[in-house]
């Protein structure tokens, strides 16, 4: 079986979808792989690491995709890849499935199998396979060194002959994999840190790593998360309570940072104007949500904005920022949703289209969308 690794094309996008160290595995089992050129670079991953491993390098993107069983890719397929790829060539990557039915579409029109990898269930077994946890873990740590880079003081308390540093207050709203990362960083950094979350279930866990959890309503928080464990939209009556809570409390931060998203729907608004003014010149946010609307106002897409002295850090992409890690994690996780579909014997594929993690990832096959999140929207 033959796996294509092209280079991403998207503006911005630095990642790789497979490391030297995972095509290295990839080869022992038996796979051919070929790498665009320069696909690594961004990641800092030469050709030449490509080919030590057992890789073959091709020049252009025609010949990396059009004879591949298979193509991993961090992002959705522009229409130029997808004419490039093979009728029944599996895709794998992150497709954005649940805002981009027309991708979606254009694949299945394609006769190409295509998986999300951001749709992958979550139960124990596919918990190594979790895109979004591994590259939320980084974005959240990376956060927080964007925020420490823009604000103009310490973050630690430094006692001097000279005086006294406070410790920067930094809030962090959204405790799910990323903002449980942006918590324990800037508790190392020597911040003094609080969060929220609608979810109480959160509140040891923020608890647990030095952080003070910021209570709204503790009643309607205890149903405020899916069964899948992300958070619920909530009533209009929580929701102002939840704005005058946040309000008194983000006037006093240096730094916020915010992760709060809603799968397959427009990120909510957490920090309103009134709450960028309020407070003080030199302040930071970090807007990780930027790109499903921004969880604050005036937040810019890969921008940042100075509202009244306060500066909205809205990079869209914050995983590419650290590209080296973030594509090793993302390799892994492609690793491992690979390796059950091989026959141990052959090293062929035999996919099992009725076990938990395929059916949950798939979105597309023979012609068609299938997933049933997808679906409905007819085809």
């Amino acid at each position: 079986m033959k796996i294509a690794i092209p280079k991403e094309r998207r503006p911005g996008e630095r990642r790789v979808a497979a490391s030297p160290e995972v095509v290295r595995k990839l080869a022992a089992l038996g796979l051919e792989i070929v790498v665009e050129a320069g696909a690594g670079e961004g990641s800092s991953f030469a050709d030449e690491a490509y080919r030590a491993v057992g890789a073959t390098i091709a020049p252009p993107a025609s010949d990396t995709l059009g004879a591949a069983d298979m193509v991993w890719k961090v992002r959705a397929p522009e229409a130029g890849e997808i004419a490039a790829m093979k009728k029944g060539a599996i895709l794998v990557a992150h497709m954005a499935a649940l805002t981009d039915r027309a991708g979606v579409q254009a694949c299945a029109d394609a006769g190409l199998a295509v998986f999300a990898m951001e749709l992958m269930p979550r139960i124990t077994r596919a918990q190594s396979m979790d895109v979004l946890s591994s590259q939320s873990n980084l974005a959240g740590y990376r956060a927080v060194i964007e925020a420490a880079s823009e604000f103009g003081r310490g973050f630690a308390m430094m006692m001097t002959a000279a005086g006294t540093v406070a410790p920067a207050k930094v809030f962090v709203m959204g405790v799910g994999v990323a903002g449980l990362q942006a918590i324990a960083t800037a508790k190392r950094l020597g911040a003094v840190v609080t969060a929220y979350d609608v979810r109480a279930a959160t509140k040891e866990q923020v608890e647990s790593l030095g952080g003070k959890f910021v209570v709204v309503d503790a009643e309607a928080m205890k149903t405020a998360q899916t069964a899948g464990g992300y958070a619920k939209e909530m009533s209009e009556d929580y929701r102002k309570k939840e704005q005058a809570v946040i309000a008194e409390h983000v006037k006093k931060q240096d730094i916020v940072i915010t992760t709060a998203l809603i799968p397959g729907k427009r990120a909510p608004v957490l920090v309103t104007e009134e709450m960028v003014r309020s407070m003080a010149p030199g302040s930071v946010i970090v807007d990780l949500a930027v790109e499903a609307g921004g969880n604050c106002a005036g937040a810019e897409a890969d921008r940042i904005a100075i509202k009244n002295g306060v500066k909205i850090v809205g990079y869209t992409n914050m995983p590419s920022r650290i590209a080296a890690d973030s594509s090793a994690l993302y390799a892994r996780n492609l690793l491992n949703f690979l390796t059950p579909m091989l026959d141990k014997q052959t090293k062929a594929l035999a996919i099992n289209w009725d076990d938990e993690i395929v059916k949950g990832t798939l979105v597309a096959r023979d012609g068609r969308i299938v997933h049933p999140l997808l679906a409905s929207g007819g085809n």
